[in-house]
């Protein structure tokens, strides 16, 4: 027989005493003593999440953004009722069926599509007597699944990004450089130099305040400072990856630290003292300050070489 296992999502942690990937480690000695085959059947998680995040249009990108920043700040205290209740029957139909309704283009690759893989893969598996271990959130739909026959490629294809990714990610940075040449083209160097310090100032500065805010160090809010307003021109490197390696190299985090970050991430006050999840603040907090700061600058220069 084979013994089937999906990839776990997110552990419940030390509060309810269940240590990390106990139940993929209990599924498999239960395997291994039956002298079970173990085969993984879930989708690679780097193809689900570039084939969830293609499948989003602009606004969509906008919106997960801002909720995903926002979790950071929204800490909720999960006892084990609540994780049980959540296992019920009812009320996880009814989070999949509201998820569903608030992110449809995100619910169809994250969860639907790995519905379909997991049948195809339960399908394919080997043996007379299979035992499949799955989230509770994927048994209603691999039970629809269960039956049709998919396409194993078709789902592990990764789709090319969308054409006005690619324009905004390459125009944005060109239509600046356009806005100096032709401040320079109609004022002289004056006006010219005028739009980049208007440049430098704000995008390095809101990135550098955005670095601040994360409680950087000094050398990584400078980073972020003399960085942003270059990265903010090159669509292969953005600021906060920069300032996020300087504050990475100065505040090197330890073991412990990397054991100490389930129970920091518990409290806002935890996301800043924990040198991990610091460097993770930096990263988001620069690049939303060098966002920021391209909208800003870049509409002020346009003011100025439009008058």
């Amino acid at each position: 027989s084979s013994l089937i296992m999906s990839s776990f999502q997110r552990r419940i942690g030390k509060k309810l005493g269940v240590s990390p990937g106990a139940e993929m480690v209990e599924g498999a000695k239960a395997g291994e003593e039956q002298g079970s085959t173990i085969h993984m059947i879930d989708r690679d998680v780097q193809v689900t999440l570039k084939r969830t995040w293609r499948n989003l249009d602009f606004w969509n990108k906008m919106k997960m953004m801002f909720q995903l920043t926002a979790s950071l700040f929204a800490v909720d205290e999960v006892d084990e009722t609540i994780i049980e209740e959540l296992k019920e029957k009812e009320k996880l139909g009814d989070i999949l069926q509201v998820f569903g309704e608030e992110f449809p283009q995100v619910k169809k690759p994250l969860i639907d599509e790995r519905d379909e893989y997991m049948s195809q893969k339960l399908r394919e598996a080997p043996g007379e007597r299979i035992v499949a271990i799955v989230g509770a959130g994927h048994v209603p739909g691999i039970k629809l699944e269960i039956n049709k026959n998919r396409s194993l490629e078709e789902l592990e294809t990764v789709p090319p990004p969308s054409s006005a990714g690619v324009v905004a990610k390459w125009g944005i940075p060109g239509l600046i450089i356009a806005l100096f040449v032709w401040g320079f083209y109609r004022g002289g160097t004056d006006e010219a130099l005028g739009s980049v310090y208007i440049w430098f100032l704000v995008n390095g500065g809101l990135s550098a305040l955005g670095a601040a805010l994360a409680f950087g160090h000094p050398l990584t809010i400078l980073s972020a400072l003399l960085a942003a307003p270059l990265t903010s021109l090159n669509p292969m490197i953005a600021a906060g990856w920069v300032s996020g390696l300087v504050q990475a190299f100065v505040k090197k985090p330890t073991v412990q630290d990397l054991e100490a970050l389930p129970d920091a991430i518990n409290s806002v006050k935890g996301f800043w003292l924990n040198p991990v999840s610091r460097i993770l603040l930096v990263v988001v907090f620069s690049n939303l300050g060098s966002v920021l700061g391209t909208f800003i600058a870049g509409s002020w220069i346009f003011a100025r070489v439009v008058g």
